[in-house]
């Protein structure tokens, strides 16, 4: 091995390997959160190692990757506005890499939009700028319903996005619900303003503080795979459901269950009054999301 590489040589052959001993058989759902850089040295980097995901579901089954910006385009000195085929992601080059591709679908969510591959990549992006950030009917979410698994790649559960579709499906009230706008381009050209969920004014300590991981191991709720110096940790969505929704229910290490817990959405500039009908659980007559 060269003096400059750092770690383990790892080829595509290496981490197809890594992903059939897991248990991913083409046809499945599989949402991903990744580190390039936990593998070592990947030959041919983030490509490689989303052709080895692609061989593995196959267009039969689908993939869901991260492409949020977590509002960099709004900050001083970024553009101004979310444009599904030109902003790029904050998650890292292998889903920075993934969005780009052919055959890729994008979401218009402004701050967190989901990027998808395979069978049921249109059906889970489509609409997401209609619907709640991260919930029940997001592209996470909808793969949830269709008992989807979720694979970290070199990263723990801090970087688990599911938590927050628990969160929403039990209301938790410290997100708010499409209650911040932010310009959004569409690939017409046409502008207008997307709407995406008010964050927390504080870190969660039960999901944010990553206080569950443990019930997962000790449960037998995971698979664990070593590829190059990366460790891979598999679990199925609803497992992962039932064991943040007892967390957040029940609270633990001293903190409170989200009932008694006063974090609440914080107010920015761009925080408006919410377009979601909470009692219906539908997007309002009046959105300005059903025009797009």
């Amino acid at each position: 091995m060269s003096s400059h590489l750092k770690g383990p040589i790892v080829t595509q052959a290496d981490i197809l390997a890594g992903l059939r001993g897991l248990g991913i058989t083409p046809g499945v759902g599989l949402m991903v959160h990744s580190s390039l850089q936990s593998f070592g040295h990947v030959v041919g980097g983030a490509a490689t190692v989303i052709a080895a995901l692609m061989e593995a579901v196959t267009p039969t089954g689908t993939l869901l990757l991260p492409s949020f910006n977590h509002g960099a385009p709004f900050e001083p000195g970024g553009s101004g506005y979310f444009h599904p085929q030109k902003t790029p992601t904050a998650n890292g080059s292998i889903p920075d890499a993934f969005w780009r591709l052919p055959g890729v679908q994008r979401s218009l969510n402004p701050t967190h939009a989901f990027a998808a591959w395979g069978k049921n990549a249109r059906r889970y992006t489509e609409f997401h700028h209609r619907t709640l950030t991260l919930g029940p009917h997001s592209p996470l979410g909808l793969l949830h319903a269709d008992d989807g698994l979720c694979l970290l790649m070199g990263v723990d559960y801090t970087s688990n996005t599911f938590h927050h579709v628990v969160e929403m499906s039990l209301g938790s009230p410290c997100l708010g619900l499409r209650s911040e706008t932010y310009p959004v381009i569409l690939p017409s050209g046409r502008r207008v303003m997307g709407r995406t969920w008010g964050w927390r004014e504080d870190l969660c300590p039960l999901t944010d503080g990553n206080r569950y991981h443990d019930r997962m191991q000790e449960r037998g709720l995971q698979r664990e795979q070593w590829v190059g110096q990366s460790r891979l940790i598999l679990f199925r969505l609803h497992d992962c459901f039932e064991v943040v929704a007892e967390v957040l229910c029940e609270g633990r290490a001293g903190f409170p269950p989200c009932s008694r817990c006063p974090i609440r959405p914080r107010t920015v500039p761009e925080t408006v009054a919410s377009d979601w009908d909470v009692i219906g659980r539908h997007l309002l007559p009046g959105s300005q999301a059903w025009t797009y």
